[in-house]
């Protein structure tokens, strides 16, 4: 495995109770730095712990991070804790119903929205100025290969996805000059905890689209997020990084 300079990088990574965030989490630990866990799930949270303390230091923070305030006091709970924050990785999501767009019910498109779309924002919008103050940063959106070419069936996290990979590309032009990178990863489906919110027919189809004929693995989601959270990351901005086991066209 490969090993990032991570010493003394202070990490915040939101929905880092289980799956794709809790990877995260060991890949930064593992690499020197400190993490910070947001999830509204205080049992996942707890188990995460558990599992992380023989790693390194790790803090938790139940926190909805669809709510402003909540997000605005978390975000200084994790200076409080950590000293500093150079790394945010917006990880926390939903997949949403699996239904035709005409069958949504608006209540479930907003919910999709608010959280996969709305809550990276609000994060970014506490932590920035923070990163600003200190001119180093590293930001990484968890979005989607649905994002690019929007799934049928998933019509509000496609859109919400799409709409973080527009979100990483104004950010990261926003921020060029300031020592704050912002960069997203856009997987295929990576089976995770999330698969529980799917029908088997959404899944079938996800597999069908992926040339290497398998799903992802979290670990190799976040070996090329510790990249992108190392210093070595040092000329990509508003980049969308692919790792769709093929599936990618463009």
């Amino acid at each position: 495995m490969n090993r990032y300079d991570l010493a003394d990088r202070k990490a915040v990574i939101t929905g880092g109770g289980r799956g794709i965030g809790l990877a995260i989490a060991e890949r930064l630990i593992e690499s020197g730095g400190e993490v910070s866990l947001w999830d509204i799930d205080a049992h996942a949270l707890d188990a995460a712990s558990k599992r992380l303390a023989a790693k390194g230091r790790a803090h938790t923070t139940t926190v909805d991070v669809t709510n402003a305030a909540a997000v605005t006091a978390a975000t200084q709970a994790a200076i409080g804790q950590l000293g500093h924050i150079d790394i945010l990785v917006n990880n926390a999501g939903i997949t949403g119903p699996n239904l035709k767009t005409w069958e949504y019910t608006p209540e479930d498109w907003r919910k999709v929205l608010e959280i996969d779309l709305t809550a990276p924002f609000l994060c970014c919008r506490a932590i920035v100025p923070h990163m600003r103050s200190r001119s180093y940063g590293r930001i990484v959106n968890i979005a989607s290969i649905a994002g690019k070419e929007g799934n049928p069936g998933a019509p509000a996290y496609s859109a919400a996805k799409a709409g973080l990979i527009g979100l990483t590309k104004s950010l990261g032009k926003e921020l060029a000059q300031n020592g704050v990178l912002v960069n997203c990863v856009t997987p295929a489906a990576v089976e995770t905890d999330m698969f529980k919110q799917m029908t088997e027919e959404h899944i079938k189809y996800m597999l069908a689209k992926i040339p290497m004929g398998r799903f992802g693995k979290v670990e190799e989601i976040a070996a090329l997020v510790a990249w992108l959270c190392s210093e070595e990351c040092s000329f990509t901005t508003g980049g969308v990084f692919d790792i769709s086991g093929g599936r990618a066209t463009y």
